[in-house]
């Protein structure tokens, strides 16, 4: 295949993971079945909050949209890389590239969002337990649902219009299961330091805000949580943050290692480890995690299920 001097073309080769036939077959069963689960666990938290009138309060209502929000980043990547293990060429459009590339970043920012406003939530409710009703509304919780899905599919449009119209020379191999900035910029014919300055200035942006918010949120809770005199009255309040926490701990480990050092540092390989831990192991797990530690939503979803 001809990879060397193309001034203008028309899509990319993505090598996921290179293996023999076989392990691509098995691959593909592999993470079809993570795909599927992911589906049906986070499905079943939406359809539990929505279906169940006791969960329709502020704190299950940010769930359940972060369920959805779940459902939607897995498949911004999966399903590309199903396709990917089947196929001979490997090859994704320059328009599906650069279509990946806006949503799995879009997605990703709105659920950096949607931890803090998690986190935000979670303050009211130990820190400010009898202004809670009154400042977390289901009006203001919808105010910031919006707000966050609207801020995070604005925040890298600008930029990523301004990559796409750059054109790209030599090899079209990335060597990732999806489309990466880093290896996208390596294959432009003419640097762009404004652009990449730009790039590199915004994209940690919606990481670093939200990840120092509720670090803020969460010192705070753990002030007030040690302030409570009685042992069982600790572990309740801590039990109401425990699986965000838990959340926030799985998203941020993997991200900021990717992220918190240059890109150079990472072997393609571990890029795409650490990638697929956030990425897709992350929102498998979310599900699992939430529905392990609350006994309203293990009922929720009980009765749901028709069990």
């Amino acid at each position: 295949m001809k990879t060397s001097n193309f001034s203008s073309i028309t899509g990319f080769i993505l090598l996921g993971f290179p293996c023999p036939k076989e392990g691509q077959s098995l691959l593909f069963l592999l993470f079809a079945f993570v795909y599927l689960l992911t589906l049906m666990g986070n499905g079943s938290i939406i359809c539990a909050v929505y279906w169940d009138q006791r969960l329709h309060t502020p704190m299950y209502i940010l769930l359940a949209n972060f369920s959805f929000l779940e459902i939607w980043y897995v498949t911004s990547t999966v399903p590309n890389m199903l396709a990917n293990f089947l196929s001979d060429t490997k090859v994704i459009s320059f328009s599906g590239c650069f279509l990946q590339f806006y949503f799995f970043f879009s997605l990703g920012s709105t659920e950096c969002f949607f931890l803090a406003i998690m986190a935000f939530d979670r303050y009211l409710a130990i820190c400010r337990p009898l202004h809670y009703p009154t400042i977390m509304t289901r009006h203001l919780c919808k105010n910031l649902v919006l707000s966050c899905w609207v801020l995070g599919f604005l925040w890298f449009l600008v930029p990523i219009i301004l990559i796409s119209q750059m054109s790209f020379c030599g090899s079209r191999v990335i060597d990732h299961f999806l489309c990466d900035p880093g290896p996208l910029l390596a294959l432009t014919c003419k640097k762009a330091p404004v652009i990449e300055l730009v790039f590199s200035t915004l994209s940690p942006l919606p990481l670093v805000i939200p990840f120092v918010f509720i670090m803020g949120s969460y010192t705070l809770v753990l002030r007030a949580v040690f302030k409570v005199p009685s042992a069982s009255g600790r572990k309740k309040a801590f039990s109401t943050c425990g699986s965000h926490l838990a959340v926030v701990s799985l998203f941020y480990g993997s991200v900021l290692i990717m992220y918190g050092s240059p890109t150079s540092e990472h072997e393609a390989g571990m890029q795409k480890i650490v990638t697929l831990s956030y990425s897709v192991v992350t929102p498998l797990l979310n599900p699992v995690i939430y529905s392990l530690r609350n006994k309203d939503m293990k009922k929720a979803l009980k009765k749901c299920l028709g069990i």
